[in-house]
């Protein structure tokens, strides 16, 4: 399948794998390359600089002897409240990474240094107003975040949010990121105008995922009404599985956190003190052996039935989009009238 962005990236199906904090790592970039797909991961999940300058290095060599399509790229917290942000940016142009996903905050700077070797960049949006900001800075393209996706989930659905994007921008492409773990929500996004579908939380359930069995059982075990939106662990309300823990220590933040978050003097402080307890948490519950768990997903673990080897999920997920397509065009030739 080609598009405007299977295109841009080098990739043969229109399908990235989605950033996932504390889950995306090197092997699993390289297994989306294998099989000819764009895998992103935060570089947040490098706390060492020598570390994520060595993976995006190994990663460059791999893609260099990769004997057909396949591409990757990071994602960057662009919020004030990241304090690696900018040394992060540095060590990924100084390596000169494919493509950029940023998040949460102003891609401006990411911009200005891509565009200096020529690599991409597309920004996280949920909302017109942002991805107006994001185009008048001169952005590649856009990550459409909606209802129901992992990590922080956007107010909109996809059949909205899609199309509306594309009307606004039709010379971007634009990824579509929330609920999807199927070829039938990759046909249903390519028919509301994305360019590709951007899917994460079917990948956990991976084999080469290093979290714990737990978490993938988890994400097995777990239905689209077992997700919820909570503010603890950044700030910004975000999708995890509601575990016992998540439960315990509830959803919201309380009237002075709320006011700290929210007031200009202290918000950033208090960003970075939040995402910093939320982090040690997340990273804490990743690991075997945890009880205090909390575990970030997406609404589409309603359609998560298995762990399988990442080339697997791949593999079924091409064959589930050429049969729902298919079935569809079946379905559609059916009901037109005849001489049509």
């Amino acid at each position: 399948m080609e598009t405007a962005l299977t295109k841009s990236l080098n990739i043969s199906f229109p399908l990235i794998m989605a950033p996932m904090f504390l889950v995306s790592n090197q092997k699993m970039m390289e297994e989306a390359m294998n099989n000819g797909i764009a895998g992103v991961f935060p570089t947040l999940n490098y706390r060492n600089p020598e570390q994520l300058k060595s993976t995006i290095l190994a990663l460059n060599q791999f893609k260099q002897k990769l004997p057909g399509s396949g591409n990757y790229g990071v994602n960057l917290i662009v919020q004030k409240s990241n304090p690696t942000y900018l040394k992060h940016l540095a060590i990924c142009a100084e390596a000169r990474v494919p493509f950029y996903i940023t998040s949460l905050g102003n891609p401006a700077q990411v911009i200005e240094e891509a565009k200096i070797y020529g690599a991409k960049v597309f920004c996280d949006v949920t909302n017109l107003t942002h991805a107006q900001k994001a185009a008048s800075m001169g952005c590649d393209g856009f990550v459409a975040v909606g209802m129901g996706a992992g990590g922080h989930a956007g107010n909109f659905p996809l059949s909205l949010l899609v199309p509306a994007l594309k009307k606004a921008f039709p010379q971007l492409p634009v990824m579509a990121a929330g609920g999807l773990a199927d070829g039938a929500g990759i046909v249903s996004v390519m028919a509301l105008g994305a360019d590709a579908a951007y899917m994460g939380t079917r990948f956990i359930a991976s084999r080469e995922a290093p979290v714990s069995d737990a978490y993938k059982q988890a994400i097995v075990a777990a239905k689209m009404g077992d997700i919820v939106l909570s503010e603890r662990l950044s700030g910004t309300p975000s999708n995890i599985i509601n575990t016992p823990y998540a439960q315990k220590i509830g959803y919201h933040q309380n009237w002075f956190e709320h006011l700290l978050n929210t007031n200009q003097t202290t918000k950033k402080y208090f960003k970075m003190l939040t995402q910093l307890r939320g982090m040690k948490k997340l990273e804490a519950s990743v690991k075997p052996g945890n009880y205090n768990n909390l575990w970030s997903a997406g609404q589409s673990v309603e359609l998560i039935n298995d762990i399988k080897s990442i080339t697997e999920i791949i593999i079924q997920l091409k064959q589930e989009t050429y049969l729902a397509f298919k079935d569809l065009k079946i379905k559609f030739e059916a009901d037109l009238p005849r001489g049509h």
